[in-house]
């Protein structure tokens, strides 16, 4: 007596589950790469009302001690003094034309040390761009 099934059963695969995981994946790394500041040298700059969306090659940084760090093409910001700055900066200037150089300054700077890295910037034809922090929100 031989005992046949009503339904078929049809083996095949959904990867409907296996996209869900996918997707979720992709969106947390998504948001834990925007919370990953670039920026390992921790410095308060000053507010201002409009910010500028130039994004420079080369980064100083200039701490409240008055250290100045540098880093060119993306790679890590290393100490150095006013006078290797410009050879560091030219460095990252071989790869393009025009050199955009962001300036992060800590508020306690003094205006002096701020102008030193300014004319270096020009007297090697850097473009500088200064950068801020937006206003608070009131």
């Amino acid at each position: 007596m031989a005992l046949h099934r009503r339904t078929k059963v049809t083996p095949t695969f959904n990867m409907s589950s296996m996209t869900d995981i996918i997707f979720l994946l992709l969106i947390f790394f998504m948001i834990t790469s925007t919370l990953v500041s670039p920026n390992a040298l921790k410095v308060n700059l000053p507010h201002s009302k409009q910010q500028t969306t130039t994004q420079g090659v080369a980064r100083v940084t200039i701490d409240s001690l008055q250290n100045i760090y540098a880093s060119a093409d993306g790679s890590e910001d290393r100490l150095v003094s006013l006078e290797e700055l410009p050879s560091v900066l030219q460095s990252a200037k071989a790869d393009s034309s025009e050199l955009f150089v962001s300036l992060y300054a800590d508020q306690a700077v003094p205006y002096r040390c701020i102008v030193e890295v300014l004319n270096v910037a020009n007297e090697n034809n850097f473009k500088m761009v200064l950068a801020t922090r937006p206003p608070k929100k009131e």
